[in-house]
């Protein structure tokens, strides 16, 4: 919309084709790394959650089964991330709508067809949303087109998604969040072209779009309310332009809110049961833990390295992206036409609002999860991807004789681009990450128990029911001949009789309290897995508690 078709022409060929070469070697990167070594990192809680769904089981019908005081193999629980025998979509759909109301079916149903064809390996798993992250790649490039009409801009910001450490994390979870990015932009790209085209059939695009993106995940919803505030504004004090406009719009959100009306009719249903499963959300946290989050998930779409989260160089080092944001917003603020720069501002603070007032009014942490920030993301890479695109314009990137400002951006660039790119390789070569959340340890639980020659490993259902999944995550890992003994409400100890080696991985306090009445003890192994030794006492009876 404002740098007009200035792109190329204004470099010689041989720096157009160094440049272009450069972008095109990020873009391969990007691509390479969201489908290196798929199956290295955990399979974490959520995963095993989409896969369950997926597969048509119930969290429910499995705890039934398993917490009965019986032993199992490792090998046996992965038997739930298999599809049910006799199961069909239906059971899909209804293990949603009955335990995860808050997930719509699109995604799952996918992963499931997938899982028909593919099987269910990590690999397979994975290899879903890291090829549906891949078709976010043109479809921003088309958007940064569709905004500043700048080959160069549309390209960088093709780059710059291609190597964000944060997307490429996310490309590579069994999770709908690389599906949800794809349906942000897809939606945004065509929400400009419907206004620019003013047709039906641009319209309908549109609708379908945002269809798609509501049944992928609620928080779609946060980037219509950006779009819906970008299009209001954009038509505030022009009274015949909102009649003219109005019409088409209105009639697109209010086809894709019909069609999204079933599952809505689901949510609030189960309303009660959406707001169990999520009550971690309204923790009350202190605003300085929630800016600190801020900032980690911001600057994480360029770098995701740090010295921990109490340390103050984890911060300092972010600093540069900070600046480098803020310049970006504020170069599209002064130098763009009023309906570029305004779809940048809605698409960051709309849904970045509605996340944080309801933290800083009610209390929570809603804003500190960074996934549920991804609204908010790609706006921020358009906007450096356009500051860049004009300097390096501007300041003639190959120029042999450069000035201070040519070796400025150079120097953002090649800091972006290698930020980026240390971060995605040390993450690359890890078994866990920040966003495995509370299975970040069960890789080194893990190691643990391989390690041993035959521990017994008993667990039960837990206080916070996160067990059933972190025990499938941790099959993915474990030997498969390892033995667990899984307890019920009424814990039979009796079956730990003549075990030499017996290990408590996050027990409950109905646990606890048995062990203690049986004049045994807990010793910790591993605070951070909740890893526990149990220490027999022979002199006492062993018997059901």
């Amino acid at each position: 919309m404002t740098t007009s078709s200035r792109s190329f022409q204004k470099f010689s060929l041989i720096p157009d084709r160094l440049l272009v070469g450069l972008l095109v070697i990020t873009l391969a990167l990007g691509v390479g790394f969201r489908l290196f070594e798929l199956d290295r990192k955990v399979y974490w809680h959520d995963e095993v959650y989409t896969t369950m769904r997926a597969a048509g089981w119930t969290r429910g019908e499995i705890d039934q089964e398993l917490f009965q005081n019986r032993q199992f193999t490792v090998g046996q629980l992965q038997k739930f991330q298999q599809p049910k025998p006799g199961s069909t979509v239906a059971d899909t759909v209804q293990s949603l709508a009955v335990e995860d109301p808050q997930h719509p079916p699109f995604y799952f149903l996918m992963s499931r067809v997938w899982m028909q064809l593919f099987g269910s390996s990590l690999t397979a798993s994975r290899s879903l949303p890291a090829l549906l992250s891949l078709l976010s790649l043109p479809l921003i490039a088309v958007l940064a087109w569709e905004l500043f009409n700048s080959h160069l801009a549309a390209l960088l910001a093709a780059a710059l998604l291609a190597l964000s450490p944060f997307d490429v994390l996310f490309a590579q979870t069994a999770r709908q969040y690389g599906l949800l990015t794809t349906t942000v932009i897809a939606s945004s790209w065509l929400l400009l072209r419907a206004l620019r085209l003013q047709t039906w059939s641009s319209w309908g695009l549109y609708t379908l779009a945002c269809t798609l993106g509501f049944y992928t995940h609620p928080f779609f919803g946060l980037t219509l309310a950006g779009q819906v505030a970008y299009v209001l504004l954009m038509l505030w004090g022009n009274l015949k332009r909102w009649q003219q406009v109005t019409l088409r719009p209105l009639l697109a959100v209010g086809a894709a809110l019909l069609l999204y009306a079933p599952w809505l009719v689901v949510l609030i249903g189960n309303r009660q049961r959406m707001m169990a499963t999520t009550d971690w959300a309204r923790i009350t946290v202190d605003v300085l833990y929630l800016v600190k989050l801020w900032i980690l998930s911001f600057t994480a779409l360029f770098l995701d390295l740090d010295f921990g989260f109490t340390n103050v160089w984890t911060y300092y080092l972010r600093l540069p992206i900070v600046a480098v944001i803020a310049v970006a917003l504020y170069a599209v603020c002064r130098q763009t036409k009023r309906s570029t720069w305004l779809f940048i501002l809605t698409s960051i603070v709309v849904p970045f609002a509605l996340l944080v007032l309801p933290d800083l009014l009610m209390g929570g942490k809603r804003s500190a999860v960074s996934r549920y920030l991804l609204s908010c993301f790609p706006g921020v890479q358009l906007a450096v991807a356009y500051l860049l695109s004009t300097k390096l314009l501007s300041a003639k990137l190959f120029s042999t004789k450069p000035g201070g400002e040519q070796w400025l951006w150079r120097g953002v660039l090649a800091l972006l681009l290698s930020a980026s790119v240390a971060s995605c390789t040390v993450s690359a070569l890890a078994d866990t990450w920040w966003s495995k959340d509370l299975s970040y340890s069960n890789a080194e639980v893990a190691r643990i128990l391989n390690a041993r020659p035959n521990p017994l490993i008993v667990s039960d259902i837990g206080d916070d029911f996160t067990t059933t999944g972190d025990l499938i995550s941790l099959s993915y890992r474990l030997r498969p001949e390892l033995r667990l003994l899984l307890l019920s409400r009424s814990p039979d100890f009796s079956l730990v009789k003549g075990e030499t080696d017996v290990i408590v991985f996050r027990p409950s306090d109905v646990v606890r309290k048995a062990v203690q009445q049986q004049g045994w003890t807990l010793k910790l192994i591993y605070s951070p897995g909740r890893l526990w030794q149990l220490e027999l006492n022979p002199t006492k009876n062993v018997g059901f508690v």
